[in-house]
């Protein structure tokens, strides 16, 4: 198996079924875990030195962000109603305790925190979205916490690929720090399929080749980008959604992509 993807496990006692951070993986910037609470539980925890966005993947939750309070957020049942969904904005040297109300999937996403900006909720009326590509390559976008909004290091986004098409396509990489042409981001992708039993394919690769992996990705599993083109492909029947995580030194998406495929932007 592929030392980039982390497979979906069982939740621990708290309600932890995804944890992938630099003292454990291959990234520096990006940390990623990923909840699921019965209702009534919580989790707490301090920021430290990490910035972090709480996403409400599905249901709703009590959050207690520093000396702010949230009550009752996020309405979604499943990543793939086609609506947004809510987060909340913590900066470093804070911390936050999150009650789930019903079932609640919840997504902690951490970076570096330089202390730049104050805890905030985001509303989905806040979240920007669209459509990207054609064809076989249409994707949809929401964009939870863009580089065009306040925060020091995090980017998170999420995107549903319909059945049968290809996403993060034409391959694309982030991976050298070269502004304007390029920035240098890591990114985690975590997956979601519908029908859950189905399954999708991610390769993760650079030019020269010394990283080329392919990973049959299933429900729930997590893939890590430390660098390279990272490409996904859902089948037919299967509708894939992704949670993106990305972070590094300079807080701004600028892309490349792989020169032997861009040739398909243009196509009709």
């Amino acid at each position: 198996m592929s030392h980039l993807l982390v497979k979906s496990k069982t939740p621990d006692a708290t309600g932890c079924r995804q944890s992938v951070k630099p003292e454990n993986s291959t990234l520096k910037y990006v940390g990623f875990e990923l909840f699921e609470l019965k209702s009534g539980m919580s989790i707490s925890q301090q920021t430290g030195d990490l910035e972090v966005c709480l996403v409400m993947v599905t249901g709703s939750a009590d959050v207690k962000a520093g000396d702010q309070k949230y009550l009752n957020i996020g309405s979604r049942k499943t990543v793939f109603d086609s609506i947004a969904p809510h987060a909340v904005y913590l900066p470093n040297d804070s911390e936050f305790t999150v009650t789930a109300i019903g079932d609640l999937t919840l997504a902690v996403c951490t970076a570096p925190g330089f202390g730049n900006h104050p805890v905030r909720l985001i509303k989905p009326e806040d979240m920007s979205q669209e459509t990207r590509g054609k064809g076989a390559n249409v994707r949809h976008v929401c964009n939870i916490l863009p580089d065009d909004q306040p925060a020091d290091s995090l980017l998170v986004v999420e995107v549903i690929t319909p059945n049968g098409n290809c996403s993060s396509y034409p391959p694309h990489k982030h991976d050298q720090d070269n502004l304007p042409h390029e920035s240098f981001l890591e990114e985690t992708y975590y997956h979601r399929i519908d029908p859950p039993q189905g399954f999708a394919f991610q390769r993760v690769y650079t030019d020269d080749r010394s990283l080329d992996e392919t990973m049959t990705v299933e429900d729930g599993d997590v893939v890590q980008v430390p660098k390279g083109y990272h490409p996904v492909g859902t089948l037919y029947g299967y509708d894939l959604y992704y949670l993106n995580v990305m972070a590094g030194p300079i807080r701004k998406w600028q892309f490349n992509n792989d020169k032997d495929h861009e040739w398909i932007i243009d196509k009709a």
